[in-house]
């Protein structure tokens, strides 16, 4: 059996979905999880204006008050001609996995979500991305320099990789994020749809593998 986890990193609920997720990883190293970049807004080209982002504070709201996780709205809202287009951001983890398919790549999702969510920088600027990720990845024990990691991000083999993440998802039937699938015996079922807790998540494990 392993777990297909499917989120955005810029999508709020799939950043408040992360210490959940985790904690069953480590409730259960037996589980595989092979990690989709959804592509929640891939292509943006809009500027985000002062009304869009009082409508994504909004959701951060619901997202802290759900997880506890810490969100940095002054920074989200100091942003100037910021345009909300999360291609390059999965493409950074894409680029990431593509890199070291042996690292914790959890983790590495998760340095990017607070890069978006906690730090507050461009994650739409792949000079900022290719720091962020090669940081990770050094973290995790792959050793890179964000020079390095800029080429991979750039490669038109990683492109199209995160394209076909993104049509992966879509296979799925996959709509919104985060989601997260259980692969048992070749057969693919819903393991949760959207933020759960972990002992949520454990109870649909325990009947889904019964």
């Amino acid at each position: 059996m392993k777990l297909i986890y499917i989120a955005d990193p810029m999508c709020s609920w799939c950043y408040g979905f992360g210490e959940e997720l985790s904690e069953l990883a480590q409730r259960h190293p037996e589980l595989g999880i092979d990690i989709v970049a959804g592509g929640l807004r891939p292509g943006g080209t809009e500027k985000l204006d002062d009304a869009g982002k009082r409508f994504r504070l909004s959701h951060w709201a619901r997202v802290e008050e759900a997880s506890g996780l810490p969100f940095n709205r002054e920074g989200f809202l100091a942003r100037k001609d910021f345009i909300y287009d999360t291609e390059p951001i999965c493409r950074a983890f894409v680029a990431a996995r593509r890199l070291a398919p042996q690292v914790d790549l959890l983790s590495v999702f998760r340095a990017l979500q607070r890069g978006f969510y906690v730090e507050a920088v461009d994650t739409t600027d792949g000079h900022t991305l290719s720091l962020l990720a090669a940081k990770a990845l050094t973290d995790a024990g792959h050793a890179i320099d964000a020079a390095s990691f800029y080429q991979a991000w750039t490669a038109a083999d990683t492109i199209a990789a995160t394209a076909a993440d993104f049509a992966r998802a879509r296979g799925y039937g996959v709509n919104s994020f985060p989601a997260l699938l259980l692969e048992k015996d070749g057969h693919v079922q819903a393991l949760s749809g959207g933020y759960a807790s972990v002992e949520e998540l454990e109870s649909n494990l325990k009947h889904l593998s019964a």
